[in-house]
């Protein structure tokens, strides 16, 4: 679970104002952070398999606003593949 203060640090530090959840950027943000929480709890819990099956759809959420990024702002795309650590 991300914390509302990690929540509101993400949106500073990706959005364009305090409010902006919907830039591609900041929602894919976000996904990271929930991706790897989710990934160490897996981890430790292998055999919990309803959380594996929302990590795998966040995964696919996370993939999809990727490409969409890609398309439009090749640029923006990069950098946020840089600033958050995700292979490609």
């Amino acid at each position: 679970m991300i914390s509302k203060e990690l929540k509101r640090e993400l949106i500073r530090k990706y959005g364009t104002h305090e409010n902006d959840t919907g830039r591609p950027e900041v929602q894919i943000a976000i996904f990271t952070h929930r991706i790897n929480a989710l990934t160490e709890h897996l981890q430790r819990h292998p055999k919990d398999f309803s959380t594996r099956r929302g990590l795998l759809k966040l995964v696919g959420k996370r993939r999809r606003l990727l490409d969409y990024l890609m398309r439009e702002d090749f640029e923006r795309y990069r950098a946020i593949i840089e600033e958050l650590g995700i292979r490609k």
